[in-house]
């Protein structure tokens, strides 16, 4: 199974450890959807990272599906997703926000650091830095009483793709998010880099 994408997209480096914590040996390509265009666009003309090859030759696409194919059939102790149907209603809100903060940040990065400054439309600058601190914000409440414990109890989902949606913000766009204003959001992204999956996967 093959895993293709630059880890600098906080999707591939979710999907690449989420893969890492269950246990699901895989490969991973690092192409450019830029740089790499005619060997990205052979394995998924979309040009959307990730994609992800599965054993039987399937591409698959956006870092959720990918990762609810590779989590379904898996021993409880290995799913990312809590069972407990309250658990798992929490962990989706989480993951709902940390998904709408990372797709805020990467908007903001192709808005501000990839369009030319006379193309930008402030407007649209102003809505999607509202929606980024809006989201990073309802994160930070939902962290703040757990005194650095993992939000069901054990590892999640939510409690990975918040870490990542975070220190991607602050890599990318550390003048937006005022990280004084999050110190539970920067105690899970530090607990969090210290996992084995965590470092083995850092953004490039």
């Amino acid at each position: 199974m093959k895993l293709i994408g630059k880890l600098d997209s906080p999707y591939v480096r979710r999907v690449a450890i989420s893969l890492t914590l269950m246990d699901i040996p895989f490969e991973h390509l690092s192409l450019s959807v830029f740089r790499d265009k005619a060997a990205f666009a052979a394995i998924n003309p979309l040009l959307k990272a990730p994609t992800f090859v599965t054993q039987d030759g399937r591409v698959l696409m956006e870092s959720t599906l990918i990762l609810d194919h590779l989590e379904h059939g898996l021993p409880s102790e290995k799913r990312l997703m809590p069972e407990d149907q309250s658990e798992r209603t929490r962990a989706l809100y989480i993951l709902g926000l940390a998904l709408a903060a990372a797709d805020k940040s990467v908007q903001l990065v192709y808005e501000t650091k990839l369009r030319p400054e006379e193309s930008q439309y402030e407007p649209w600058v102003e809505r999607v830095t509202a929606q980024a601190r809006t989201a990073f914000a309802e994160l930070e409440k939902s962290y703040a009483g757990l005194d650095g414990e993992w939000l069901p109890g054990t590892l999640s989902q939510a409690d990975i793709t918040t870490a990542i949606a975070w220190t991607f913000a602050r890599n990318e766009i550390p003048n937006v998010i005022n990280a004084e204003a999050h110190p539970a959001l920067i105690r899970l992204a530090a607990r969090t880099e210290e996992l084995p999956a965590f470092q083995k996967w850092q953004p490039e």
